[in-house]
Parts: structure tokens; sequence; C-alpha cells
């Protein structure tokens, strides 16, 4: 068990390394000019990644080492026909498109075309703390008063969504307030979510794992809601 965790955990760093490199390579390599080196940065502090770690993949964008890599996003239908937008970086565009499309095959959905189920989603920033940032009313203040569109707080945190252009503003603006959050980052929002149970959440939970266990899969986001008794249920 402890070696699945620590490989689990090595991809994680990976994935949070590469993310760094590319916003810097496409940008200045100061988080301060940065948005989105800033934002990766956070992320990977949020999971722990070493200090050395985080600097070594700067440096690497900055010294032009850092291997091309390109953004790919692919859409598809789970199990109880849940959409599914899978965000990718890669230097291989057919090894990724294969992996992906194998992944979805092999648990009870199917790969669509660009555009298929995007249009269900809305394109927002969002902001993530952990519960112990503060209550929920505490929470809402803040976002009110540094500029958030709206809040969703329950036992796991607390997501703030934001326009795509006003996600660093806000970020900053909450720092003061609630301290660095977890991440700051584009996201899709449902716009509708769908209720998965029984064989079909167990499905899906696997398409998703398979999706995430791919080295060039950088985020995977889907309409469904899977209550908690059944989550329990899989374990």
């Amino acid at each position: 068990r402890k070696g699945a965790q620590d490989k689990k955990r090595s991809a994680l760093f990976s994935k949070l390394s590469r993310e760094i490199t590319v916003a810097a390579k496409m940008g200045l390599p100061d988080p301060d000019a940065n948005a989105r080196l800033r934002a990766a940065i956070i992320a990977a502090r949020a999971q722990s990644v070493p200090k050395d770690n985080i600097q070594r993949s700067i440096d690497k964008a900055s010294a032009g080492d850092a291997e091309n890599y390109e953004e790919v996003r692919y859409e598809g239908f789970g199990p109880a026909g849940v959409a599914i937008i899978v965000e990718a970086l890669t230097d291989n565009r057919n090894r990724t498109a294969t992996n992906v499309r194998t992944a979805f095959s092999k648990n009870g959905g199917n790969l669509g075309a660009g555009g298929s189920v995007s249009h269900g989603f809305s394109r927002l920033g969002l902001i993530e703390y952990p519960a112990s940032a503060g209550d929920d009313e505490k929470v809402l203040e803040a976002a009110i008063e540094a500029g958030a569109d709206d809040v969703e707080s329950d036992e796991d945190g607390h997501r703030i969504w934001t326009s795509i252009d006003g996600l660093h503003e806000v970020a900053r603006a909450l720092e003061p307030m609630l301290g660095e959050g977890e991440g700051a980052k584009l996201a899709w929002r449902p716009s509708t979510e769908v209720e998965v149970r029984g064989d079909d959440a167990q499905t899906l939970m696997k398409l998703i794992d398979a999706l995430e266990e791919d080295d060039d899969v950088q985020t995977v986001w889907g309409n469904y809601d899977v209550p908690d008794e059944e989550l329990e249920k899989l374990g």
C-alpha cells in the first residue's frame, strides 16, 4: 500500500512540476509577474512539493532545457451519460490521445469530438481553501470583499469562483484575509450535475482514476455527483 501511495505522490509531483515549467516557459520566470506561474507554485506548495523541486522546474524553463509541451483538451462521456473534460500537457499528441481513448473505452465511456460536452460547462476561475481557513460566513465575507462571484463551502473546504480575468486579482485580495490558498486555476464548472449510484458510480470512479493516472493528464472535470454513502461503499 505504501508503495502505491508513494507512486501516486511521485506522479502528482511530476504533474505539478510540469505545470510550473510550462508556466515559466510561456511567461516570465518571476511568479510576481506571471500569474499562471504563481498559481502553479501555490498548488505545488499545497501538496508539499519541496522548494528545491519548484526552483528546479523554474530553472529548467529558464535554461531552455524544458521539453516542448502543448496543452490539449479532450471531451467525452462516462457511465450514466456523465460529461467529462480532460486537460493534458503533452509532448506527443498521438500517445496522449490513444491513452485517453483507451481509458474511456475500457471504463464504460467514449471519447467525443471537441466541443461535445464543454457547452454544458462554464469556464471560470477557481480558488480553493481548506476548511481550516475559516467558517462559511468568514470566507463568504472575504470573497465578497475581494470581488469573487460565488462561494461553495462544505466539510471538505471552500471553493471560491471568479471570472477568468479576475482570478488572480481576487486570489491576491484574499491572501491578507484568509492566507494563501491551496490553488488558483481556471476550471470547468458544470451547469447541471448528474447523480450517479451503484455500478455506474463504481465504473465512473475507475474511469477517473485511469485518466488521472496518465502522466500527461493534468486535470479531469465532470458534471457528476456521487453521494457520500456511495463513495463510502466504494471505499
